[in-house]
């Protein structure tokens, strides 16, 4: 029976919500924005076991994310405006005459406004047993549980069908969970809708050295099962075939429009609930659709969560008789996929008449940047493959000219002559936030108006960066631009512990010589701050400064000693890196990559002895994963012993010196490079900073060695030693500048040792020199005359730490093992030291063990069964 809601005398219109995804509720959210959830009854009728969760960050759910960190709704939010939430109870049957909603509970529902906001579903392609057992969708929190339940059966091989967005993230998520990986995309490339041949070239590059297996160009025909109708294998188009025991249909969505279509709602020939401009269905007017369930006024179905938010925001807008239409939106899009940034914009494969091209590729790094141009230098569109660190400003200008030459905005860092455009360069109407449609002018207004003054309190203000995030970085430039400008001193302090900013502090360690964190916080500190216990911010990183320059100020260099032990992060804590079920990596120094059969067989029999799993790094080492922390010192004994030291891999220190095997094998090779890579590497061990360091020495031009993406790389010429500085591998690559060319090994040596003190002395906290050197006023040319110039006559200084650093040096690992006081610390229960942690567990994998982790389903079994399985394992 259906009830009505009374307010005095006289009932309350009711508002029926049917979904609760993401846009579900962002329209909720504007309800209650408006007042409305005041003034009305609200029902949300909900398919899923639970309230609206972020589906687009939906595979860091394989990352440890929990449901209720990736949960939309916050606490307290449903109550507070009287919703009623009816979870894992969908609408089954809509009456339009009556007005009325009947759910799979029974329960009844009359309404005045009826919101259908049922999203979509996967679409599977209608090939032979594809609803064998181990076929699966990717769309859901159910679906992932399913597939990792199934992936942990004894699944050793999975594919992925569909190349596009989501396609992508299952397939990382399949690697995540062990198995040997695929993506089957029937479009000649990878994410067709998205990129060009060009940036499907790059991105096939980069995911293909990540170890998935990519085939493009060819469609699934068949589903190979074996007698019990499980899951053996695919036939492909092309008449292959591929091996597999888990399929993942990822190959699109369609509308789910099926209650609409129930109740004789108009829907487009290709689906979607027909809509007009306020997203009310064409059929009846007590009937709205929104987000992709709809066929907006402009004949498309929107996949993307901003066009949704705007329609949910025009629907509360209507029912409040305020005026509002969603007439299209922006189809810009930015995403990180398996690691690999990936980003579009505007009219990106250039569709317009009479445009042009401007590109930047670099197969090799993985790089792809596409601009397309109008004939009168209108910015149109674009790709971004690899690096879309320019994204926000560059989608914000598109429909403009351009302050700057088109070709200047593609060229990354350190390859050409980069433009660096602030926020000054965007018009005010220029949308920062796509997923809101906050534009410049309106995060302007916020701080000058409405007396914001942090990034947060703009965020709560305007929205902005509260949907996909892509815009926070350009939103924080606008803000402390605006503050700048209206005279607003701006905070640029480390932290709340201290008003100086990382370098000042640094300044005052070595000038003052004080030797601890507490000393520096109660002298220096802010006034609320002194003889407090400081913070997880400044700790770190004062704990780092006095490290690096503890021979020239008398403290101690040893990150364990006393105070200093406090101070350290978790992997420094414990000289090691902490892996995802607990466990921690080991990883010894072998300087310029070369190590003898007599140390190849000793790293051998440990990793044997203490059952580790090993692996070489991309730094020429080699890896042993799965040691337990009361495991820690006997490992590290048996390795000194043998000749071994730390390789810092868990410290913000130098990291490697990579090398090729130069002129002693090399019939390329013009110099030495393994002998320099080893002398390199054993000058700057130990040596801590504010982020951590990483380079190669290569023997010739052919570059082998990749040194012109490192901290600091050194290339031999005929004449010596070209160093190249400020390069970056990883999430944003960048080609390192050329310094200083064919050096003596005397002169090379120096300008690394000013080099690399100069970093230490003015970078920020957790900045690497690649952003240093784009940060630091006057860039590459400042630090040339600094460190090869010595214009500000600091050399002497610079070269006189580094010598103090190099004589003082002494290894971590024989530092711990040789003091009973510290090995106490390696324990993982100080109340019972001889206990290991039961939750510490790993399975096989490959002849080798890999972690056992109940990625999804922890925190869903009583610890007691986790404790239990534990100690069977």
């Amino acid at each position: 029976m259906s009830t009505t809601a009374i307010v005095g005398d006289r009932p309350r219109p009711t508002i029926v919500l049917v979904g609760h995804g993401m846009v579900g509720q962002r329209f909720l959210e504007a309800l209650a924005e408006r007042g409305l959830t005041a003034t009305h009854r609200v029902v949300v009728l909900c398919e899923e076991p639970r309230p609206a969760y972020d589906r687009v960050q939906l595979t860091s759910y394989f990352s440890g994310r929990t449901p209720e960190e990736l949960s939309l709704t916050d606490p307290g939010f449903i109550d507070d405006h009287g919703i009623e939430l009816h979870v894992g109870d969908p609408a089954q049957t809509l009456d339009r005459e009556a007005r009325r909603v009947t759910a799979r509970s029974g329960l009844v529902v009359d309404y005045d406004v009826l919101v259908l906001a049922t999203g979509s579903y996967p679409f599977v392609p209608p090939v032979p047993n594809k609803d064998a057992e181990g076929c699966f969708v990717y769309r859901t929190i159910e679906d992932l549980l399913a597939i990792e339940e199934y992936a942990r059966s004894g699944a050793t091989t999975g594919a992925v069908v569909g190349g596009g967005l989501l396609g992508l993230e299952a397939a990382g998520a399949l690697k995540g969970l062990g198995l040997t990986s695929h993506i089957v995309e029937f479009a000649p490339r990878l994410m067709p809708v998205q990129v060009d041949e060009g940036g499907g070239a790059a991105l096939l590059r980069t995911i293909e050295d990540m170890g998935l297996t990519v085939h493009t160009g060819v469609g699934t025909q068949e589903i190979v099962t074996d007698s019990s109708g499980a899951v053996t294998g695919m036939k492909l188009s092309d008449g292959s075939g591929l091996a597999t025991d888990l399929v993942v249909f990822s190959a699109g969505v369609r509308p789910r429009d099926q209650l609409a279509r129930d109740c004789g709602l108009a829907v487009g020939e290709r689906g979607g609930i027909t809509v007009d401009e306020q997203c009310r269905t064409v059929t009846d007017p007590h009937v709205f659709a929104i987000g992709e369930c709809a066929l907006a006024a402009d004949g498309r179905v929107y996949g993307l969560v901003a066009p949704g938010y705007e329609q949910a925001e025009t629907v509360a807008a209507t029912i409040a008789a305020d005026e509002a239409s969603f007439t299209g939106a922006d189809l810009s899009t930015k995403l990180k996929l398996l690691g690999v940034d990936v980003a579009s914009f505007g009219d990106a494969h250039g569709t317009a008449e009479d445009c042009l091209d401007v590109v930047y590729s670099d197969s090799r790094a993985g790089l792809y940047k596409k601009l397309v141009i109008g004939r009168d230098g209108t910015l149109l569109g674009g790709i971004l493959v690899g690096d879309a660190e320019a994204y926000g400003t560059l989608r914000a200008l598109t429909g403009s000219v351009p302050p700057v030459a088109p070709e200047s905005l593609v060229l990354p860092a350190g390859a050409g002559a980069g433009a660096q455009l602030g926020p000054s360069a965007l018009p005010d109407e220029a949308v920062i936030c796509s997923c809101h449609n906050v534009s410049k002018g309106t995060i302007r207004g916020a701080v000058t108006d409405h007396r914001c003054t942090t990034v947060p309190e703009v965020k709560k203000c305007t929205k902005a960066g509260t949907g996909c995030g892509s815009c926070v970085k350009v939103l924080g430039q606008l803000v402390a631009a605006e503050l700048e400008a209206s005279g607003v001193e701006v905070d640029k302090g480390l932290c709340g512990c201290f008003a100086q900013t990382r370098e000042e502090l640094y300044e005052i360690v070595l000038a003052l010589r004080i030797g601890t964190y507490q000393d520096l916080l109660d002298r220096y500190g802010r006034e609320d701050a002194r003889r407090g216990d400081g913070c997880e911010v400044c700790k770190p990183a004062v704990g780092s400064i006095i490290a690096s320059l503890a021979p020239t100020i008398g403290a101690s260099g040893y990150v364990l000693a006393d105070e200093q032990a406090a101070l350290q992060d978790t992997n420094d804590h414990f000289l090691a890196n902490l892996q995802k079920n607990g466990s921690y990596s080991v990883v010894p120094r072998i300087p310029g990559g070369e190590i003898t059969p007599e140390g190849l067989i000793v790293i051998g029999e440990i990793a044997r002895d203490f059952g580790l799993y090993t692996k070489i790094t991309g730094g020429q080492r080699i890896d042993m994963f799965g040691a337990r922390v009361e495991q820690l010192p006997l490992i590290w004994t048996r390795l000194v012993d043998a000749g071994f030291e730390s390789g810092h891999a868990y410290g913000k220190s130098l990291r490697t010196v990579k090398s090729c095997v130069g002129r002693t094998w090399c019939r390329y090779g013009v110099q030495d490079s393994v002998r320099m890579a080893i002398d390199l590497e054993l000058r700057y061990r130990g040596l801590r900073s504010p982020h951590k360091l990483k380079s190669a020495v290569s023997g010739c031009a052919r570059e082998c060695a990749e040194a012109q993406s490192k901290d600091f790389g050194v290339i031999a010429t005929s004449n010596g030693w070209n160093l190249y500085v400020g390069g970056n591998g990883g999430a944003t690559p960048r080609h390192a500048d050329l310094l200083a060319q064919d050096l003596t090994d005397a002169e090379l040596v120096r300008l690394i040792d000013r080099f690399l003190m100069f970093y230490i002395r003015t970078a920020d906290r957790l900045e690497r020199t690649s952003t240093w050197l784009e940060r630091i006023p006057g860039g590459l040319d400042h630090v040339r005359d600094v460190v090869v110039e010595d214009s500000l006559g600091i050399c002497e200084e610079l070269e006189s730490l580094m010598t103090a650093h190099v004589a003082h040096y002494a290894d971590e690992w024989a530092s711990t093992i040789n003091d009973p006081e510290k090995l106490a610390r390696f324990v993982s229960f100080v109340n019972a030291p001889d206990t290991p942690d039961p939750v510490v567990g790993f399975v096989p994998e490959r002849d080798q063990i890999k972690p056992d982790l109940p990625l999804l389903s922890i925190g869903m079994r009583p610890m007691e069964d986790v404790l239990e399985g534990s100690a069977q394992r």
